[in-house]
């Protein structure tokens, strides 16, 4: 079960699975395909090694041309070969048993200071990642990428990146008149982010305002986690606050009816997956999702990303689509200039 943990072929959690003697194999994931046509192949060589050929005939074959040239042909073609193993039940096909789902994002414009500290950041960024394209091999998308998150840490709150210049971000603001207004109607919510120090700033307003919480994050102890899962679900607080990276799977959370992504993630698979967590069988009212945007940073062009990251996973997966593309390097330095 939740196959994408071995979408690491190299990984020594994936190569110990290929060695396992068996004799029949099957994996269960709702998200088979996150980020690139090699996690597919990863789960596959599981379930049917030999079916998609070794790594590079498969990035020569599929992969490049699907991911950088959006060829359709290599994508109806790994389509057909994988079809007779894939068996898939999307939320679409199951809409009878499920209530509702509301998606909305809310805009959130920075104050002055905190637009004016974003934007030093992003021209800092701008001329670190020029200087670092001409370097080899993934080390200039290594470099990119690490500018790129620490904008989108500054796009939550300042503080997550210059906490010397103690400016409070608009989210916290926005965030906390949004959990109040939630509570006070008589719902419960949950709260994702994918930053942990993020998540504790969220925490102060609550304290201050009395709202009772539950909270989750990586480093809590499986046995406590469990604890305040059931204590939520009994009626033990109005709000879980919750990590990606601890949140992204494995959670029954039906007592809340409101989801709040604090911060936008690259992966739209990985906010599908949280938003699951109270959208799912079980869960008998209708969900309403809030975003949280902030206005004129990275986060507006990460929710335009989105679209591409559905379409490769689609287009493989299903009838139709097509394949969307991994950013290069120019891709990368356009997202830091906002073009």
């Amino acid at each position: 079960d939740e196959a994408q943990a071995v979408k690491n072929a190299a990984a020594k959690r994936s190569l110990a699975l290929f060695e396992l003697q068996t004799d029949f194999r099957m994996a269960l994931s709702g998200t088979p395909v996150e980020n690139r046509l090699a996690e597919l192949w990863s789960i596959m060589r599981y379930c049917n090694p030999g079916l998609l050929g070794t790594p590079s005939r498969f990035n020569e074959r599929f992969a490049a041309p699907i991911e950088r040239d959006r060829d359709r042909e290599a994508q109806r073609l790994l389509r057909r070969l994988i079809a007779p193993f894939v068996l898939r039940r999307t939320k679409a096909e199951v809409l009878q048993e499920l209530p509702q789902r509301t998606e909305l994002t809310l805009s959130v414009a920075p104050d002055p200071a905190e637009a004016a500290h974003y934007e030093a950041l992003r021209r800092q960024a701008v001329a670190v990642a020029e200087s670092a394209a001409g370097e080899r091999g993934g080390q200039a998308q290594l470099n990119i990428l690490a500018q790129l998150t620490r904008l989108r840490r500054a796009a939550c709150d300042p503080r997550l990146v210059s906490p010397e210049l103690g400016i409070a971000g608009a989210k916290l603001r926005v965030f906390a008149e949004l959990a109040t207004e939630i509570v006070a109607n008589g719902h419960k919510a949950l709260v994702f982010s994918q930053f942990v120090d993020f998540l504790t700033l969220l925490r102060t307003p609550l304290d201050e305002a009395g709202i009772r919480y539950q909270y989750l994050d990586g480093s809590t102890p499986a046995a406590e986690r469990t604890r305040r899962v059931a204590a939520f679900q009994a009626g033990e607080g109005n709000l879980f606050l919750i990590s990606l990276k601890a949140g992204g799977y494995g959670l029954n959370l039906t007592a809340a009816d409101y989801v709040v992504i604090t911060d936008p993630w690259w992966n739209p698979a990985a906010e599908d997956q949280a938003m699951g967590r109270a959208h799912r069988i079980g869960q008998l009212r209708p969900v309403t999702v809030y975003r949280l945007v902030a206005k004129g940073t990275l986060e507006e062009r990460i929710i335009d990303l989105h679209l591409d990251k559905r379409a490769l996973a689609e287009g493989v997966l299903a009838d139709g689509g097509e394949g969307g593309t991994v950013p290069t390097t120019d891709e990368l330095i356009a997202l830091l200039r906002g073009d």
